[in-house]
């Protein structure tokens, strides 16, 4: 039976480079077996419904596609509406009051091992929080996205694994999304 799923693409249409439009991608999805695909503004944000089976296998054939067609890569880290769903409800920094411009959300691909986590550096970016829970980085930055230290490069090479982030009002949108599919 069909679930709603969200696949977050990393680095397209990002000044200029690995051009991806929204159509084609959504046509994309719907060859590797989704249906009711809906894209959300330019950067990789893709809710669509599949049996869970198929969507284990999104990433990969779609990424395949892409890396052969369009001559890129563009990692992509998926997410069921009920770990959406959790992850919002569960935002410590919410709950402690921060304001929604400085949240932010950092997909991972795998779940870090406690082992690397305890590698990363508290205080790498003063002024920005963060807090590693399962496949998911909560971020709180107190200064901006663009002067963090904390970014997706960090934490792929500390964590060993693929990540994507968006702001918190972006996630926001992808859950309603997945909650009218």
């Amino acid at each position: 039976m069909p679930e709603t799923y969200l696949a977050l693409l990393r680095a397209i249409n990002v000044g200029g480079k690995n051009k991806l439009p929204m159509s084609v991608l959504a046509e994309l999805f719907e060859a590797a077996g989704c249906s009711q695909v809906r894209t959300y503004i330019q950067s990789g944000n893709v809710v669509f419904r599949a049996s869970p089976a198929a969507a284990r296998s999104v990433p990969g054939k779609v990424a395949k596609r892409i890396r052969e067609e369009l001559g890129f890569d563009a990692p992509i880290v998926t997410r069921s509406r009920g770990e959406i769903d959790e992850a919002v409800r569960s935002n410590p920094y919410l709950a402690a009051g921060a304001t929604e411009d400085s949240l932010f959300m950092m997909f991972l691909a795998d779940a870090p091992a406690g082992s690397l986590i305890e590698t990363l550096d508290p205080l790498r970016s003063p002024g920005d929080e963060y807090q590693v829970r399962g496949r998911d980085v909560f971020l709180r930055l107190g200064n901006s996205a663009a002067e963090t230290k904390l970014t997706v490069a960090y934490f792929d090479s500390r964590l060993k694994t693929v990540s994507t982030c968006r702001n918190w009002r972006t996630t926001l949108k992808l859950q309603a999304m997945m909650a009218e599919l």
